[in-house]
């Protein structure tokens, strides 16, 4: 029994959040960490290029927020206040569904369940950071800390949190923003308990806006909330201090309660990168989709499958899986990014799924949507009996001249099981630079810059080579690929 003077969950979380120091943080953390920031700036660059980018832009430009101080709009000549800077790059990571996740730990917190911490965690200190004109070192150690307190919360929270229609990005990432913000900006233990109070009355967003806009709009609205979360609470606004664990808080209204021994001690204990690991994605589509789409890539070029030559294609997963990949027959690449059957139909007929696979041109080639057709998506018993924190997926292809290929997979490419090498995770930043237009020249400084930031006597180092537009010579742009505006 926990003594009634014992320090409250809330409590201890702030505590963390204030007592993290670099030089406690593992070398090999601080590695995976990097990794991650570089893959969420070049998501922010690919994004930013985007419809929604274009529409937050519009939006921002109405507010009549005073522009060329602040921070970078990552991908434009934007400079906004942190919070609206925080808005539009958080948003812009996760606009292709490109981002990193979070695996799960027990065997009922189902991989989808979880989060995309990057998006929500680091937009905020990334623009507070160039605001304050802050080292690498406390941009990189603040990050760290907004990702553990997200993602162990994440962990947490009772499985029908997800289940039940939250979008854990939008919900959890709000309090991983405001950690994060809250480190950055030297908040002592008790400011900090009071902006995680502010930020967990923000949480928000519905996983029923999967394949729209409105599922990297939660985020976006995640960073900036954590933002505006740690602002108040500096001035003095008055929160509970006990929302993660009291009976109307966070855990009990937003997933009915929360298993203890998946947060208490485990804060840094071990660090969520380092164990069960944050998984980058190869592909731009929902993170469910990419253990059947290695394997499937496996299968063509292990067989030399050609589109002419497939008939039918099942597909087997878990019983949560179809719970999120919920269009069968889509029509725009957002929808797409949210299809087993456009995945596995785009690989079976190009043999790859990029950004460029994954326009709405594409998807609603005849091609594509006949391939589609052939594919049936559903759950396997096999796959459910494998535990639900797995990604299991089952596929039998039926072939024209009678034969069948099959095949199994649990995790896939990018996964800590099968990670994506740093150069082949640089070779994505690169895409994802191209894609939104950044010189070539700067795209490569970046990424130096990116593995050496804890080197950076200031952020502003970085967030620089950002900056897209009025601010780029013609002689530097002249190298980038020009992306297309996609609708």
């Amino acid at each position: 029994m926990k003594s009634e003077t014992a320090p409250s969950l809330t409590a201890r979380v702030a505590e963390f959040i204030v007592n993290t120091r670099a030089a406690g943080i593992p070398a090999e953390v601080m590695h995976l960490a990097k990794r991650s920031i570089l893959d969420g700036i070049g998501l922010a660059l690919a994004g930013n290029a985007a419809e929604s980018g274009h529409l937050v832009r519009k939006l921002l430009r109405t507010l009549g927020c005073p522009t060329g101080k602040g921070a970078t709009v990552i991908g434009s000549a934007m400079k906004l206040p942190p919070r609206f800077a925080a808005f539009a790059n958080g948003i812009a990571i996760h606009a292709d569904d490109y981002d990193d996740t979070q695996l799960a730990v027990a065997k009922d917190r189902v991989y989808g369940l979880l989060t995309h911490p990057t998006a929500p965690a680091l937009p905020p200190v990334l623009a507070l950071g160039e605001r304050d004109n802050r080292s690498g070192l406390d941009v990189l150690t603040a990050y760290q800390a907004g990702v553990e307190v997200e993602t162990k919360i994440a962990e947490a929270i009772d499985p029908r949190h997800y289940d039940h229609g939250f979008h854990t990005t939008g919900t959890v990432g709000t309090l991983g923003a405001a950690a994060g913000a809250a480190k950055l900006t030297r908040l002592n233990a008790e400011q900090t308990r009071r902006a995680l109070g502010i930020a967990a009355s923000q949480a928000a967003g519905l996983r029923e806006n999967f394949g729209t806009m409105t599922k990297p709009f939660h985020p976006g609205r995640s960073a900036e909330s954590g933002i505006v979360a740690v602002e108040l609470a500096k001035l003095g606004w008055t929160a509970t201090p006990v929302v993660l664990e009291a009976g109307r808080g966070f855990f009990r209204a937003a997933g009915g309660g929360y298993d203890p021994a998946a947060i208490e001690g485990k804060l840094g204990n071990p660090w969520t990168f380092a164990f069960p690991g944050v998984s980058i994605k190869p592909h731009p589509s929902g993170s469910l989709t990419h253990p059947g789409m290695g394997l499937m890539l496996d299968l063509v070029r292990k067989h030399d499958i050609r589109p002419e030559q497939v008939k039918k294609v099942s597909v087997g997963t878990n019983r949560h899986m179809p719970n999120a990949l919920i269009h069968h027959r889509p029509k725009n690449e957002l929808q797409a990014k949210f299809s087993m059957e456009f995945c596995m139909a785009i690989l079976l007929i190009e043999r790859r799924a990029g950004l460029a696979e994954f326009t709405d041109a594409v998807v609603n080639r005849r091609d594509v949507q006949a391939m589609i057709e052939k594919i049936d998506f559903g759950v396997h018993p096999g796959a459910e009996a494998a535990g639900y924190e797995k990604m299991t997926t089952i596929i039998d292809i039926e072939l024209a001249d009678g034969r069948k290929v099959s095949g199994r997979a649990d995790f896939g490419k990018g996964s800590p099981a099968n990670p994506m090498s740093d150069v082949e995770l640089a070779d994505k930043f690169r895409e994802c630079a191209a894609w939104g237009g950044l010189p070539r020249n700067n795209a490569e400084r970046v990424i130096d810059l990116v593995f050496g930031i804890e080197k950076l006597k200031s952020i502003r180092e970085l967030t620089r080579l950002l900056a897209i537009g009025r601010s780029a010579s013609a002689s530097s742009r002249s190298g980038a690929k020009k992306a297309p505006r996609r609708k």
